[in-house]
């Protein structure tokens, strides 16, 4: 037992983070109340019923690579609380005009083994990536790794690949940034997640991304622990003073929440955090499965759609400087695929969304349908209902995306190591931490930020 054990603490927020963080306290032995403001858990990894009966749409985040090889959640026995993950053939494919592909497959693809340069050193890279450690176990495979990485992706295109598919297909992966394919750093983002599809995959929840939060929330509850939904905490104060809280929520609720409670100048810390792009959100009930041209694509759970590497950096470079681009980068799922449960028998569905300004009102449903035709002629026939969400829709859904910014704020070197200050998960009050994707290692579905927090919060 902890010198915390029987001690009372409040998780405001059921994300994987804040549920993760909620699990590491329970075990120490602390009484520990989750505090959701919606009526259902799980922050981003939530699914629901967006079109018609019988089809489950994930709300949020739909595949998770980083979830499988996150040390929190292996941890943890969610398979017994009705966790079970599915893996598509082909984790990731990106079409290309004239009905080409180029593909990641786990053990390498032949014709894209560039993309696999770091998969004998996976395990060591995912660690020193999610551990957030500053003493690394495996120093020399992190610093021949960090030289790369810390490459703009474009760079990475020009110097280390060597035909226009590979390059498209690694400008894809880069994009999951949110950021610039020109910036510093943004090959980091795509160098971990393919080596994570070649090594791992891209695997996605039987019956849909809810079935995270729920196996978080059940392992938390066998513990001891309580969720609560629908309880929204508008301000620190309205918590037990000497009880431990951890939030995870992003810089702009924090300030909300700890106005009067957090010190003047932390909060100005916190108003100079920024946030990045939005998203724009389409899901679709269909009829049947997207007739894309090229087979590899019918086998594969996600596809990227963005034509080339420019084509992509255009996009990506519009959304930063909140403009908008006629042909997104688009970043599709389709689960149903793979797992039945997801739509009544015969039907399918998918998921799919693009890079828009922070805080974007407009529609981008017809550029978004049109870059899938591109690629899958006569997919629009193929829809039988669809439900689209703008970056408002997005906040308004779950407080913690700000302006439809899905990663907790931009990843940019000056934030992907320092979230959201200096301070990391701590803030000037002993009491009282941050665990959401505003801290490090970032975004994703790991739980790794909250269990960084809760470690800190119990050395403390």
């Amino acid at each position: 037992m902890t010198r915390s054990a029987g001690r009372d603490a409040f998780v405001i927020g059921s994300g994987p983070n804040g549920l993760t963080a909620a699990i590491i306290l329970a075990r120490a032995g602390m009484k520990v109340t989750v505090l959701e403001a919606q009526p259902t858990i799980g922050g981003g990894t939530r699914s629901a019923g967006l079109t018609l009966p019988g089809f489950v749409h994930d709300v949020c985040s739909a595949v998770h690579p980083m979830a499988v090889v996150s040390p929190a959640f292996a941890s943890m026995p969610l398979r017994d609380f009705g966790l079970e993950w599915i893996h598509p053939p082909i984790p990731v494919a990106h079409p290309l005009d004239g009905g080409a592909a180029a593909t990641l497959k786990k053990d390498a693809d032949r014709h894209h083994e560039a993309l696999g340069y770091f998969a004998a050193d996976w395990q060591e890279i995912a660690d020193g990536v999610l551990s957030f450690s500053r003493t690394l176990r495996h120093p020399l495979i992190f610093a021949r790794f960090g030289l790369l990485a810390l490459l703009p992706a474009t760079k990475t295109a020009e110097f280390f690949l060597d035909n226009e598919p590979t390059r498209a297909l690694f400008a894809g992966i880069a994009a999951h940034s949110v950021l610039p394919l020109e910036m510093a750093g943004t090959s980091a983002i795509g160098w971990v997640l393919a080596t994570a599809a070649v090594a791992t995959g891209w695997p996605i929840p039987r019956g849909g991304s809810q079935r995270i939060a729920n196996a978080l929330a059940g392992y938390l509850e066998s513990l001891g622990g309580l969720v609560l939904s629908s309880q929204e905490v508008k301000s620190l104060h309205d918590l037990p003073g000497d009880s431990l809280i951890l939030c995870d929520v992003t810089p702009k609720q924090m300030l909300r929440i700890g106005a009067g409670f957090l010190p003047d100048s932390y909060c100005r810390n916190l108003e100079r955090y920024r946030y990045g792009p939005g998203v724009f959100k389409v899901d679709w009930a269909l009829r049947s499965p997207i007739p894309w041209a090229n087979d590899d694509c019918r086998r594969a759970g996600t596809i990227h759609i963005g034509g080339t590497m420019n084509e992509i950096a255009a996009s990506e470079r519009a959304a930063w400087n909140g403009e908008s681009c006629p042909r997104p980068f688009v970043l599709l799922a389709q689960p149903s695929l793979f797992d039945d449960s997801r739509a009544p028998a015969g039907n399918h569905t998918a998921w799919a969304y693009c890079h828009v300004p922070n805080g974007s009102r407009e529609n981008v449903t017809d550029a978004i349908e049109a870059q899938i035709e591109r690629f899958a002629p006569g997919f629009r026939q193929s829809i039988l209902a669809r439900h689209t969400m703008s970056p408002a829709d997005l906040e308004a859904h779950n407080a913690n995306l700000v302006g439809g910014d899905i990663s907790g704020g931009a990843a940019t070197l000056g934030q992907m190591f320092l979230r959201p200050t200096r301070s990391l998960y701590r803030t000037p009050r002993r009491n009282v931490f941050l665990c959401s994707a505003s801290t490090p290692p970032g975004g994703g579905v790991h739980g790794m930020c909250g269990y960084h927090a809760a470690q800190a919060a119990l050395d403390y």
